[in-house]
């Protein structure tokens, strides 16, 4: 209830107060500032409070700036709206599609079953959370952290139900919902989803966002291919992971050291699923073509070098974006059934895999950095903010500072809207300082998925605690430490590190 009030009343003054600042803004003197710019400080301002307080839906928000931007002459529609056609957009449809696929086809909960019912996990109150966060976080790494924790909460909630029924025989009567380790494993299944998002550029979409507004924002700056992320991002992954895991049994241990009855519930669910259907093997076929494609040009580099002839060709024919469409498109070829003319993924079911909003969230975040680059308005923040960290702050403090204030945003809104109003500007005033502006964009997107303390940070966190058993003091105190621990000692150096040695800045 009280998370429902909060809800309501950042709406409400969202509403009020986003105009209210728009307007104060538009009649405020800045000489500073060109009519075009100036103009659009104030429907940035709108924009950026509402993506915060959401009084209507982010994705409607997003459409809204640039529509604004037009109707006051800020910018021509054929630009303003040109980002909507970014081809990274194209690259997180092929992976909507690719998703939908797995899900509808069963091939998630595969893969989710075959790392629980291996034969290390057994009955083991350690092992099977354990187990629960790798199931999550591997899948999440390729589908949305929403869907992969709407899939396996209710194999946590089973599992959990296994524990009380082996207590119960046992003379034990237990309250899931102030038991130790049903809190714990289901934060461990929530903060896993989020955790797994980072190790590829289409696994969450802060990771997507700001590949895009380097390209947008910082065209002389090197491109980072599917391959590179990849490297950061599992590391980042598995760092993050182990201190959730660490954190979450510390703080939520098992008061048993068998859980009897796990592996018959686990072995029962795997056992439902039968055989490899069809649809399971050409999604699979489908899937590991993207996965090939996206990989190869790093390894064509590797073997030919990455300026040679043949990487020229197949970044022409066959870049990110195309790759993920050859995949998600394969679906609809690849037949189950010639003769019902049956495929592996359907048109109705590939629509509604593909989240629209996420894409107008994304094409409207574009929009509006690309018009703040294009007007001069980054600019003018970039030098401010380089004017409030004394005029030449050190790298480290640069990120750390981006770093820190996009969690903090992340964890009372959407880590989508927090990227999407700090993205440009950490762009641009990377570029006024004269830094590079790879670490501190790889550096956001990675610390907007820590969001663990609120319930509103995530899907995943919204999810379990609906479920009753998460008491939100505890979400906070967990999140917290992790947060903590997370971008300071996990994030910073590795985009100061990692990040620069493999992209060779």
């Amino acid at each position: 209830m009280k998370d429902n009030q909060f809800d309501s009343r950042r709406r409400i003054f969202g509403a009020i107060i986003g105009p209210l600042l728009a307007i104060f803004l538009w009649w405020l003197p800045i000489e500073a500032l060109s009519d075009e710019a100036h103009h659009l400080l104030a429907i940035m301002s709108l924009v950026a409070v509402w993506w915060i307080t959401e009084p209507v839906a982010i994705p409607v928000t997003s459409l809204l700036g640039p529509t604004l931007c037009v109707l006051v002459g800020v910018a021509p529609m054929d630009k303003a709206f040109s980002n909507f056609a970014n081809p990274m957009i194209f690259l997180f449809m092929g992976g909507f599609l690719l998703a939908k696929g797995m899900m509808v086809n069963g091939l998630d909960k595969r893969i989710a079953y075959g790392i629980m019912s291996m034969k290390w996990v057994g009955d083991s109150p350690r092992r099977i959370f354990l187990a629960i966060g790798l199931a999550c976080m591997l899948c999440s790494g390729w589908i949305s952290n929403t869907a992969t924790a709407a899939m396996m909460f209710p194999i946590s909630l089973g599992l959990l139900e296994a524990i009380r029924a082996m207590m119960a025989s046992n003379g034990k009567v237990i309250d899931l919902h102030n038991y130790k380790y049903a809190t714990g494993l289901m934060l461990m299944t929530a903060y896993a989803c989020s955790i797994g998002g980072v190790m590829t550029p289409i696994g969450t979409p802060p990771n997507i966002i700001m590949i895009g507004f380097l390209g947008e924002l910082a065209p002389d700056a090197p491109t980072i291919s599917f391959f590179q992320w990849m490297v950061w991002g599992i590391v980042a992954m598995i760092c993050y992971f182990v201190v959730a895991y660490i954190v979450l049994w510390w703080m939520f241990p098992s008061d048993v050291k068998h859980i009897h009855g796990a592996q018959e519930f686990i072995r029962k669910k795997a056992d439902e699923l039968g055989k490899w259907t069809r649809a399971q093997k050409n999604t699979l076929i489908a899937f590991g073509t993207a996965v090939v494609l996206w990989v190869a040009p790093s390894v064509l580099s590797l073997i030919h070098g990455p300026h040679s002839d043949i990487m020229k060709a197949y970044d022409s024919h066959c870049p990110e974006g195309i790759a993920a469409m050859v995949g998600g498109l394969l679906l609809f070829f690849l037949p189950v059934d010639i003769k019902k003319g049956e495929m592996t993924l359907n048109w109705k079911d590939g629509v509604a895999g593909i989240e629209w909003g996420t894409l107008l969230l994304f094409g409207g975040g574009l929009a509006m950095g690309a018009m703040m680059y294009t007007t001069g308005l980054s600019d003018w923040i970039g030098a401010g903010i380089k004017d409030v960290l004394g005029g030449h702050p050190s790298e480290l403090l640069f990120v750390g500072l981006f770093c820190v204030t996009c969690l903090l945003l992340a964890e009372f809104t959407s880590h989508t809207a927090a990227i999407n109003l700090m993205g440009s500007i950490a762009i641009g005033t990377a570029l006024s300082l004269g830094f590079s502006p790879i670490p501190v964009a790889v550096g956001i997107a990675l610390a907007s998925s820590l969001g663990f303390m609120m319930p509103v940070s995530t899907p995943p966190n919204a999810i379990v605690y609906a479920s009753g058993m998460v008491p939100i003091t505890k979400m906070i105190r967990s999140g917290i430490i992790i947060d903590i621990i997370g971008v300071l000692l996990i994030t910073i150096p590795i985009v100061l590190l990692l990040v620069k040695a493999v992209m060779g800045i």
